[in-house]
């Protein structure tokens, strides 16, 4: 056909008819269904030369065909846009509120809530805090229980973490630096940082990729350094380690991650300072020593019961505590991953947040460690829920990055963020202006905590920490709810010291405790 017009064309102009408009369009098509034939790649283009390409553009376009004209408001992929216009809402301190009733099916498996009081308190403030420091932190932190999670720069762009860092500062709450390290952009507001340290030691490492302490001293001393946090996996690519690779090594970036310009950062899969539970628990003790005793502890997504239970004995056996444990589900995303790993590598937020806070719970060490959550953590009652399984403070990433600007593209990999939120091009991060989105960041913390002082009044209580699995209803089926201190059992305080064989503990303590070895993350061989 376009053959055809194109020779069409061609005898109009030969006849004085101003065609040339139509020769070059169809000539071009011409020219593309050749190429198209005489390719080799795709067999679609090969049968359908340049029609074939409309079904390329349609999958190009489909997500955003998708998120704007067919996902229902609560589709979670994923995050729904119910989701993501609360933070919307609350970023712009609009009006959150939602008239005619509930959207969802309060009939459906699943579906949770909390149970409200006869007897509703009256809270004078909204601004929850803890004390996070343990017996050897002579730097306590006063935390709010709702931070920013751990993202890097690298992942995000400077204009974000700027606006980020300045709305943590505005709201008196934490800002996680991610893996990437401390960068200029994190320090030019002053707002408190959580430095998180990764297997690739960025910020703190001699050029052999090890651990250097000195380097490591002079930047948690910094005083707007509040707590140094090891990771040892993440939600979104537990067990999986990572590479940016050298071209998008800016000068930036390399000064931040302590590299050369244009060379590959590499985080190996486990660390290099440590190989055993002890080793790991001497090393908590060397970054608090160095820090001037600030609180430092580790984020991990609960992977072989045994390990962390062997950490658990590491803490016993030598008396180093951490000041603190984060606790990552798998549902966390902000890091691009396989999609393996993304979909089934990992444990989620409920299960380990959970078998952490019982864990402690029965070595009698939850009093002097704090726990902290990320996964999918967006609204007051996502929190609630955290609350109850175990935690005593939330992060989120993903919410605070909505509050910034983002739409949800899920194309943060490639650089082409339209919102300037996930990319390193100059031109894009304009798009981001600072001032305006880090008044987004502390309107979403401050309205997010406000709904969350209603639902404590509401219960009847006085602090979120007193949310237990007593207060959190689930529906099983249409004719069953349990509430989820039933679905989710605690253990009694010290019986994992009391009892070495676990005869009357949940199976998981019965079957991996007693194989779990401080001085090594193997089990022992039965």
């Amino acid at each position: 056909m376009c053959i055809l017009l194109t020779i069409t064309s061609a005898i109009a102009i030969s006849l004085g008819i101003d065609a040339w408009y139509f020769f070059e369009i169809f000539g071009l098509l011409t020219a593309i269904g050749i190429h198209d034939c005489l390719q080799k790649k795709h067999a679609v283009l090969r049968n359908y030369p340049v029609l074939g390409h409309m079904r390329f553009m349609l999958e190009f376009i489909r997500p955003e065909i998708r998120q704007y004209f067919i996902e229902g408001d609560n589709d979670k992929t994923p995050f729904s846009r119910s989701q993501r216009t609360l933070v919307y809402s609350r970023s712009k301190a609009v009006s959150d509120k939602r008239p005619f009733g509930t959207q969802l099916d309060v009939m459906a498996p699943g579906y949770q809530w909390i149970n409200q009081s006869l007897a509703p308190t009256q809270l004078a403030n909204h601004d929850f805090r803890i004390n996070i420091g343990g017996k050897d932190c002579t730097q306590k932190y006063s935390a709010s229980i709702f931070n920013i999670s751990a993202m890097s720069f690298g992942s995000l762009s400077a204009n974000a973490l700027k606006a980020l860092n300045l709305g943590a500062k505005k709201g008196n709450f934490a800002h996680d630096t991610g893996e990437g390290s401390i960068s200029r952009h994190h320090l030019t507001h002053g707002g408190d940082i959580i430095w998180e340290i990764g297997s690739g030691y960025f910020g703190c490492r001699n050029e052999d990729g090890s651990f250097n302490a000195e380097k490591y001293a002079n930047s948690a001393l910094n005083p707007q350094v509040k707590m140094i946090e090891i990771k040892l996996s993440q939600g979104a690519k537990p067990g999986h380690g990572g590479i940016l690779p050298g071209p998008k090594v800016t000068q930036e970036i390399a000064e931040a991650r302590g590299v050369k310009v244009g060379e590959a950062c590499i985080s190996p899969a486990s660390h290099s300072a440590f190989s055993t539970p002890l080793e790991m628990m001497y090393f908590v003790k060397k970054l608090r020593d160095l820090s001037g005793g600030k609180p430092v502890g580790f984020k991990l997504c609960i992977g072989h019961p045994w390990e962390w239970f062997a950490i658990v004995k590491a803490m016993l056996q030598t008396q180093i505590y951490p000041d603190f444990i984060v606790v990552d589900g798998t549902e966390g995303g902000t890091g691009a991953s396989p999609v393996e790993f993304t979909n089934h590598v990992g444990t989620p937020l409920q299960e380990g947040l959970r078998l952490v806070h019982n864990t402690l719970v029965g070595v009698n060490l939850r009093d002097q460690i704090k726990i902290g959550c990320s996964g999918k953590i967006i609204s007051a009652f996502d929190m609630a829920v955290a609350f109850a399984l175990g935690a005593d403070w939330c992060n989120s990433a993903r919410g605070f990055m909505f509050a910034v600007g983002c739409i949800q593209a899920q194309i943060c990999d490639t650089g082409f963020c339209p919102t300037g939120v996930t990319t390193q091009d100059p031109n894009r991060q304009k798009a981001l202006v600072v001032s305006d989105k880090s008044e987004r960041v502390y309107n979403f913390h401050n309205e997010t905590l406000k709904a969350l002082k209603e639902i404590v009044e509401a219960a009847g209580l006085n602090h979120p920490i007193e949310i237990d699995t007593r207060h959190i209803v689930r529906r099983i089926n249409a004719n069953e709810v349990r509430l989820l201190a039933d679905l989710l059992p605690a253990i009694p305080a010290g019986s994992l010291l009391l009892n070495e064989e676990g005869s009357n503990l949940p199976r998981l303590y019965q079957t991996y405790w007693d194989i779990a070895q401080a001085n090594s993350f193997a089990p022992l061989k039965s």
